[in-house]
């Protein structure tokens, strides 16, 4: 079967709903015709809309080496690095050692390669807050909830580290008299 034909079986597969045979197709596409960006492109689309967030990495960097021009691609890319990053600053979060300094560099490099990341930015929101870094804190809470205004433990958050830079005000103000 031709490449094209494969991503016409892809897309009927994601208009009834299965990812993983839409998946499968995308991957034959690919097998028929392996210069192809666009089907890299659509099979790491489709990973990344089902979690498969490594395996759409691969295929995001082969679309992105075909075309390296091509915006779209590249900013897909850094979307899915995005996402894997924060991924393993929640790991180092959850971990019996919680490493929040780790964890916060890789959650500037998150949003950094996807600034609209709302998850990435509540995240080192609260990494900062726990390492005390309030200034930086207080601006990726706010920053998330541009991205998300509605998200009420986003504006508990903010309000929180707002209260705790507060204090720190007033405390740091008694000291000095």
């Amino acid at each position: 079967m031709d490449g094209e034909s494969c991503i016409r079986k892809a897309y009927e597969y994601i208009f009834h709903s299965d990812f993983e045979e839409a998946i499968y197709w995308f991957e034959q596409a690919i097998a028929a015709d392996p210069d192809n960006a666009g089907y890299y492109h659509k099979c790491a689309v489709s990973c990344a809309r089902s979690d498969k967030w490594p395996k759409a990495k691969i295929y995001a960097d082969v679309a992105e080496k075909l075309e390296p021009d091509n915006e779209e691609y590249r900013y897909h890319s850094q979307v899915i690095q995005s996402r894997l990053l924060l991924a393993e600053a929640n790991g180092l979060i959850a971990g019996e050692k919680s490493d929040t300094k780790e964890s916060a560099e890789l959650l500037r490099h998150a949003v950094m390669l996807d600034p609209l990341s709302f998850d990435a930015y509540y995240t080192l929101a609260m990494v900062c807050m726990t390492n005390g870094g309030l200034d930086e804190a207080i601006e990726c809470a706010r920053e998330a909830l541009r991205l998300d205004p509605n998200h009420s433990a986003a504006r508990r958050l903010f309000s929180d580290i707002s209260r705790k830079r507060r204090m720190e005000r007033i405390r740091s103000t008694m000291r000095r008299r």
